[in-house]
């Protein structure tokens, strides 16, 4: 994990082996360098909005991409989303939900949200490690994002 202050990947996991996966995917690839990895949606909430213990977070430090899972103890994913684009600050950082859940209501309501991309976890280890690894060769080296 890199410093809080300079980060590409915001990675908003509570399973630890599901977080590992992802992580080790990226850093296969080179792309974990500027990952900081958050295990709530309340302690994704403080990071995103330099708050609580991320109150001297430089708030203009915006990740390029935020990895979220929906099923997330304190704050949920879906509240996590809705909170990121309402802000007028943060609305425009893309968000990828990265979760297990396969519902339509949760895929609806995600994009209703704004997500920019709903992605099932693949079950099998090397599915997952070539999704991963897609998802952040495209939002960190293809992807145009806003200038903030």
């Amino acid at each position: 994990m890199s410093d809080p202050g300079d980060i590409e990947i915001l990675l908003v996991e509570d399973m630890p082996t599901d977080a590992e996966l992802t992580m080790r995917a990226l850093r296969a690839h080179n792309l974990a360098n500027k990952l900081y990895w958050v295990k709530d949606g309340a302690e994704a909430i403080d990071f995103l909005f330099s708050q609580g213990q991320y109150a001297d977070r430089q708030i203009g430090s915006t990740p390029k991409v935020v990895l979220l899972d929906l099923r997330l103890p304190k704050l949920d994913g879906l509240e996590v989303l809705r909170r990121l684009k309402a802000n007028e600050r943060t609305r425009c950082i893309p968000v990828v939900v990265l979760t297990s859940s396969k519902e339509d209501r949760d895929i609806t309501e995600s994009y209703r949200l704004g997500v920019n991309s709903y992605i099932a976890k693949p079950v099998e280890f090397d599915e997952f490690a070539r999704t991963v690894a897609s998802l952040g060769f495209y939002w960190l080296l293809t992807n145009k994002p806003p200038v903030q």
